[in-house]
């Protein structure tokens, strides 16, 4: 759609438009989009006199602030790439990522490098801090002012069935394609504003950076999730739109109790997984406005989305796909007919040009026309609207964060003692999901629990790591002798496991 198509630069063009309009809030502080170029402008400088140049891979490990926003536009400026990095991640997994994408630089702050001190073994050039960054002297260069739609914007890993995290390119018409998709459904008031919450190394976090500067419209940043602070901010009128998961969604709603939101709130874009019935109903009779939506890094956000009017209607429905995009359900047999359970196929120009460096999943995942093979498991209904049946077959999907069970296994199977493992997601009031652990003891061996659990410490964040862990002396598996998941969480949630 956008090929060898050019944008004109998203901050400059906004900064040009609509200079003196809020464009980022961050506790105390505010700056206009003209304050916020000017910031980007100087921050490039300071990059380019480090020795960043246009071209550049950089990596990019910060926590949610003011400076990341700034940093992330400078390096667009500058013509880089970014590859953005999970903070939760532990060094091991951080250092495959920086490996894997074959960034030269890395930016991060003092707290991270010495936190993850390791990591700094695997880049190549330059290693900045943005406590260093403030010191730096400045060097002039040519912005860049044209985005081709085609070039690469930003890399942002996910995991893979194997436990191998693949490298998603994001390239600018991606991420404006997504955009524009998300306000051709949403709509825009003059009084909008962006809350956010969610990481910006997340595609949910940076989606919204790019929805402000095309939008015109203030992101209202927070660096952790705090209920009880936002609910403040939701109820003076301080935002009208937040990205949130199910257990934000949960603590801001028994946090609110019998207060109301400020009239002006009109969406709670949902992501990462559905919203249990009740939590929905609860809302619909406080007059909470939720938006149910199904996406993925691979397709730049949403790409599904469900309304408010339709959510009781089209319980644990995603929605329908938003203007721009396509999603069919295929079987063996070809494509499925309404209420026909197979996988989920999406198409639009939101979605990814593939994995970087994984020739065998871009073969396997992508088709010559265009259509992206998710690995999700759903059906269509009669009127078109999406039922998600299982999150990439085995996918956990905890507070937000995506957990394949193969990489947990791969930590637990590193264990000399260890003959078989299998991780399911069990339920979870709190974090919707969480992961436990089923092990096989090799014959004379004992293993114990606490001897995993360090294991899977040291080489895993912890939101991956197993909250329960089963010894058992066999796995229940199918005919093909492949494990059977689904068996063993059904078996946990009924109580009904016995070693």
């Amino acid at each position: 759609m956008f090929s060898e198509q050019k944008i004109p630069n998203w901050l400059f063009k906004r900064a040009f438009l609509t200079p003196d309009r809020n464009a980022l809030m961050f506790y105390n502080e505010k700056w206009t989009f003209n304050q916020l170029k000017e910031e980007a402008e100087r921050t490039a400088k300071k990059l380019h006199y480090r020795g960043i140049l246009k071209g550049d891979r950089v990596a990019v490990l910060l926590n949610n602030h003011a400076k990341m926003v700034i940093i992330l536009h400078a390096l667009q400026l500058l013509g880089c790439e970014a590859v953005l990095l999970n903070i939760r991640l532990q060094e091991q997994e951080l250092a495959f990522q920086i490996k894997d994408s074959e960034a030269r630089h890395l930016i991060s702050e003092n707290e991270l490098l010495i936190e993850k001190k390791e990591i700094q073994l695997h880049i190549p050039n330059v290693i900045l801090s943005i406590e260093q960054l403030e010191e730096t002297a400045e060097k002039d260069f040519e912005y860049v002012t044209e985005f081709h739609t085609d070039d690469i914007c930003t890399i942002m890993y996910t995991s893979g069935t194997t436990g191998f995290p693949k490298g998603v390119l994001q390239t600018y018409g991606n991420h404006w394609s997504s955009a524009i998709g998300n306000v051709l459904n949403l709509g825009l008031q003059e009084n909008d504003a962006w809350l956010t919450a969610v990481p910006l190394f997340h595609i949910s976090g940076f989606s919204i950076l790019v929805r402000s500067v095309l939008y015109g419209i203030p992101v209202v940043l927070y660096d952790k999730f705090d209920e009880a602070r936002i609910n403040e901010d939701l109820i003076s009128g301080k935002a009208t739109i937040m990205s949130v998961v199910t257990t934000m969604l949960q603590r801001l709603v028994n946090n609110l109790g019998d207060r109301s939101y400020h009239p002006s709130l009109r969406c709670f874009l949902l992501g990462g997984g559905p919203a249990p019935v009740s939590l929905l109903e609860i809302c619909k009779s406080k007059g909470i406005p939720v938006f149910q939506s199904y996406g993925m890094t691979e397709t730049s956000s949403q790409i599904v989305t469900l309304s408010p009017e339709d959510s009781l209607e089209k319980i644990g429905s995603a929605g329908k796909p938003l203007f721009f995009s396509q999603v069919k359900i295929v079987t063996e047999e070809g494509l499925a007919e309404p209420q026909e359970i197979g996988e989920i196929v999406v198409k639009g120009p939101n979605v990814t040009k593939g994995y970087y460096k994984r020739e065998e999943a871009n073969e396997k995942s992508f088709s010559k026309d265009g259509w992206f093979y998710t690995g999700d498991v759903g059906y269509l209904d009669e009127e078109g609207f999406l039922f998600v049946i299982d999150r990439r077959s085995d996918l956990i999907i905890s507070g937000g964060e995506n957990i394949y069970p193969a990489e947990i296994e791969n930590v637990i199977l590193s264990h000399p003692g260890i003959l078989e493992a299998a991780v399911v997601g069990i339920s979870d009031e709190k974090w919707g999901q969480v992961p436990y652990a089923f092990f096989v003891e090799k014959n004379g061996w004992h293993v114990s629990e606490l001897e995993l659990q360090k294991l899977c410490e040291e080489q895993l964040a912890k939101y991956k790591v197993p909250k329960r862990w089963i010894k058992t002396s066999e796995l229940p598996k199918t005919a093909s002798n492949k494990v059977m998941r689904r068996r063993l969480r059904e078996l946990v949630e009924k109580n009904e496991w016995g070693n």
